[in-house]
């Protein structure tokens, strides 16, 4: 395996890492504070996470990729000091960005959630408010480092931002939960605030620790230096498009909530009843089915400047050989994902909220759908990271509303269906990500003439987690029987599917030992490996 090949799976393979430890976190987050507030109270949290997710994207989404890109490019031609320029003009860029971004949130909360149908969720809106200030100005250090081709800041920054904000967030809902519902959810949603701050304090010290290394090579490059002006004109040229398709899921899930809540009461479900339907898609599902993104996210995050800096040397072996292994790593890591939550829907759910086990079992149905989904998102992230990568950023911008449409449509229906209700909402997302996966799919042929192959990325992997799904089910009947301990059993079910996909993955040799030497700690894992697979 070629060093582009390596970089990229150490890229991933950290932000992966560092991935299952936030989400961990967030684990430990959101699980008592489900238990602690309920279907209602979340229903406030996730209305001012979806506000702040739709805003959030407009200086995280495309000008953190542009970094990457522009900063990779540059490097890959020995362009130090234009690409250093790259990071300082962002950074003015993004900070401008979010000292709007936070007026808006701050100063119109109160508009917005009762645009929405939810006026109560204004306090959470407005305490979450200050993160879009400081999530920005890190993110731009992030899209540097990324364009460096390291993935450590990023690592311990996110890792940094996500612990501080649960200890702050969970201090402060269980400090305000004699309040009420209203502060003890505004409580949560500034643990946001206050990690965006921390994360944005380790990240600076970590760039000025390696400024001198940085400078170094600034100071040995004496090319021409790029105008600020035409620095910021590629930067928004690459980041609009982008951020129009970031825009297009979070303002596609606001109007949801607006849908869903207006769909439910018009079919005879009370406001009440309504709001708790959509807690058990916001509260309950959507934060368990975020788990598995978090590797097809770094996949793609790290596609970017690999694939960037071979096409910008016109290295079509090196773009290829990148593409078809982010491919086939994405899918690696999605398909086990989806059959395990499908196959231990009802037991990962009472395992994580035991306090809310009826609203625990209701969600049951929708969260099984929605593992399904997870297959074609993880196919849609990769592909929208090898479009961007390549200046081809606006085409999936326009396959993915195309999806939306789609989405919005369904979702109408399907909500307004009685018995259908809440389940609507994630058929309706699982026909967006499949339209924009089958159009990115085709755009990414066209424009590469890479050939996916469909035996190694998707049948071996899903042949093996299908397997495992099946495994892990019948696990956990068995100890069920056994223990009469839906936790115990449960998470001996999730090790022992665990156990068998690993066996199966390399079996049916969807993966060599040689690729996963060149992962972080690959040499030790792969000298345990050898001892069990040949």
């Amino acid at each position: 395996m070629s060093d582009k090949g390596n970089k990229f799976i150490k890229g991933a393979a950290i932000l992966g890492i560092a991935g299952v430890v936030i989400k961990l976190l967030g684990a430990v987050f959101r699980i008592p504070l489900t238990n602690w507030i309920g279907d209602t109270g979340m229903s406030y949290y996730g209305v001012a996470y979806s506000i702040y997710g739709a805003l959030l994207v407009l200086s995280t989404a495309g000008i953190p990729v542009a970094i990457s890109r522009m900063v990779s490019e540059r490097i890959a031609v020995g362009e130090y000091r234009n690409a250093h320029k790259v990071f300082r003009v962002a950074i003015s860029l993004l900070f401008g960005i979010g000292l709007i971004s936070f007026a808006v949130c701050y100063f119109g909360g109160e508009v917005i959630t009762q645009k929405i149908g939810n006026p109560d969720a204004a306090l959470a809106v407005k305490a979450i408010a200050p993160a879009l200030l400081f999530v920005p100005l890190f993110s731009a250090f992030r899209g540097y480092f990324q364009g460096r081709q390291n993935m450590n800041p990023t690592a311990i920054s996110e890792i940094t931002e996500q612990l501080v904000r649960v200890i702050v967030g969970l201090y402060l809902a269980f400090t305000l939960l004699d309040k009420g519902l209203k502060e003890a959810a505004a409580g949560a949603s500034f643990g946001a605030s206050a990690g965006s701050i921390a994360g944005l304090g380790i990240i600076v010290v970590i760039y000025l620790l390696n400024r001198r290394i940085i400078r170094r090579k600034i100071d040995l490059n004496n090319q021409h230096v790029e105008e600020t002006s035409v620095i910021l004109r590629k930067i928004v040229a690459i980041s609009v498009p982008i951020i129009i398709g970031s825009e297009i899921m979070p303002i596609m899930t606001l109007i949801d909530t607006g849908i869903i809540m207006t769909r439910l009461q018009a079919t005879g479900w009370t406001p009440s009843e309504a709001e708790s339907l959509y807690g058990l898609l916001s509260g309950f599902c959507n934060s368990l089915i975020a788990f598995p993104q978090v590797f097809t996210q770094a996949v793609a995050v790290s596609l970017v400047p690999a694939i960037a800096a071979a096409f910008k040397v016109r290295d079509r072996g090196g773009v290829h050989q990148n593409i078809q292994l982010g491919y086939r790593m994405t899918m690696i890591m999605a398909f086990p994902c989806a059959f395990g939550i499908f196959s231990l829907a009802e037991p990962i759910m009472l395992l994580l909220y035991p306090a809310q086990k009826a609203s625990a079992v209701a969600a049951v149905p929708t969260l099984m759908i929605m593992a399904v989904s997870v297959i074609f998102l993880a196919i849609t992230q990769t592909s929208v990271g090898v479009l961007q990568s390549i200046g081809k950023q606006m085409v999936p911008v326009g396959h993915l509303a195309i999806g939306c449409v789609g989405k919005v449509i369904v979702t109408y229906i399907l909500v307004g269906i009685h018995d259908v209700n809440i389940k609507g909402a994630a058929l309706g997302t699982m026909l967006a990500y499949v339209v924009a996966l089958v159009l990115n799919n085709r755009s990414v042929r066209k424009y590469t003439g890479v050939k996916i192959s469909y035996d190694m990325t998707y049948i071996r992997p899903c042949i093996a987690a299908a397997i495992m799904g099946v495994c892990a089910f019948a696990a956990h009947k068995i100890l069920m029987g056994l223990l009469h301990s839906n936790s115990i059993a449960t998470l001996l079910a999730i090790m022992a599917g665990a156990v068998v996909y690993v066996i199966l993955i390399f079996s049916v040799k969807a993966i060599t030992i040689e690729e996963v030497e060149h992962m972080p700690g690959g040499t030790k894992l792969t000298k345990i490996l050898r001892k069990f697979v040949k």
